[in-house]
C-alpha cells in the first residue's frame, strides 16, 4: 500500500514557478506618480513627499503645530520642522 501511494505521488506533475516579470518604470510614469505633491521636510529630520496641503493644527499643551497632509507611506499627517 505505501508503495502504491509513493509510486502515485510521485507520478503527479510538478508545476514549475517561474519568476514573476519585472515592470520597467519610464521616466514618464515616474513623473505622473508625483504629480501634484511636495517634498517637506519633516521634524525627524527626514524628507517626506505629500499630496496635501499644510496645516496648522492645535498642540495639547496649546501651541501650533504645521503638518503636512496625506504623505507618502501610509502617513497621513506629519510634524514638519519650522
Amino acid at each position: 500500500m505505501k508503495a502504491l501511494t509513493l509510486a502515485l505521488i510521485l507520478s503527479l506533475p510538478v508545476p514549475r514557478l517561474a519568476p514573476p516579470a519585472k515592470l520597467a518604470l519610464t521616466p514618464a510614469k515616474q513623473q505622473e506618480s508625483r504629480k501634484g505633491g511636495r517634498w517637506h521636510m519633516a521634524a525627524s529630520g527626514h524628507a517626506v513627499f505629500c499630496y496635501g496641503p499644510v496645516m496648522t493644527m492645535p498642540q495639547a499643551q496649546g501651541g501650533l503645530l504645521r503638518v503636512a497632509t496625506f504623505c507618502r507611506g501610509d502617513m497621513t499627517m506629519v510634524p514638519l520642522k519650522d
